[in-house]
């Protein structure tokens, strides 16, 4: 990117958010269309990560519940719904499905919310998720015969739904696009912003980010944390793992 095309593209921007590609030029950008099911019991940073990245893509996000009741995230903050299941637009250029173990695992065995899922999924140019998100995506049908990732606790579940689980931060295959746990939202967001506006807009907010990762341990993954540390995490999360094995179980017999 040119330091002029640089300028411009800051000059452009409300609070340096992107509002047009890199390399579109004087041509206006078209808005986007983004479907994100918020649902109780969501982890706050899946959302909110690939959130600052859709506004930065120029977009129309619709946060998407049952109701216009605000919904409780595991940090205890709530977000507030911008439309229902009902008045949401039918059409989008992209879903997105945000994670978190207790609310997925509720969430799958929830029709209205799979109803919802499956119906904006096969309607959107873009099936995304985060985390455990795409457990959701995979009850709802939308991962057969897909490569895709999840929290590495629960990738493996991705397999009854037809899917291949696969160990990487974001997986692309066709139009789906899944991220890793948690942290992994802004990489799967500059990933998605590469496909829908350019390798250079990607770039330019990451660096408005200064998404810039050094992480003070090596522990963010398995493999990293060695098996002492994540068989401790395992076994806190053994209640809450077996219920989501449980309802992937029965959800995947149904499909």
């Amino acid at each position: 990117m040119k330091r002029r095309d640089f300028n411009a593209l800051v000059a452009l921007t409300s609070l340096g958010l992107a509002t047009r590609s890199a390399s579109a030029g004087s041509e206006a950008e078209k808005r986007l269309t983004v479907v994100a099911l918020v649902h109780p019991g969501m982890i706050l940073l899946d959302l909110v990560g690939p959130l600052t990245c859709f506004n930065m893509m120029m977009a129309d996000v619709h946060l998407a519940w049952k109701t216009m009741d605000p919904v409780r995230t595991d940090s205890g903050v709530t977000v507030a719904p911008t439309t229902t299941f009902a008045e949401c637009p039918p059409e989008a250029d992209v879903l997105f499905v945000p994670g978190g173990l207790s609310g997925t695992t509720a969430m799958m065995e929830d029709d209205d919310v799979v109803g919802f899922v499956r119906s904006r999924g096969t309607r959107s140019g873009w099936v995304t998720s985060v985390c455990t998100g795409s457990l959701l995506l995979g009850a709802a049908g939308l991962l057969k015969g897909k490569r895709a990732t999840s929290h590495w606790y629960t990738r493996d579940l991705l397999a009854l739904f037809g899917a291949t689980p696969t160990k990487a931060r974001v997986v692309a295959d066709g139009n789906v696009i899944t991220g890793g746990g948690v942290t992994a939202g802004i990489d799967f967001g500059l990933t998605l912003a590469a496909r829908l506006r350019g390798e250079d807009t990607a770039k330019f907010i990451q660096l408005l980010l200064e998404y810039d990762p050094q992480p003070p341990f090596h522990a963010g993954s398995p493999e990293e944390a060695g098996q002492a540390l994540a068989t401790s995490v395992l076994a806190r999360r053994a209640p809450a793992l077996e219920a989501a094995k449980a309802a992937a179980r029965r959800v995947a017999a149904k499909i």
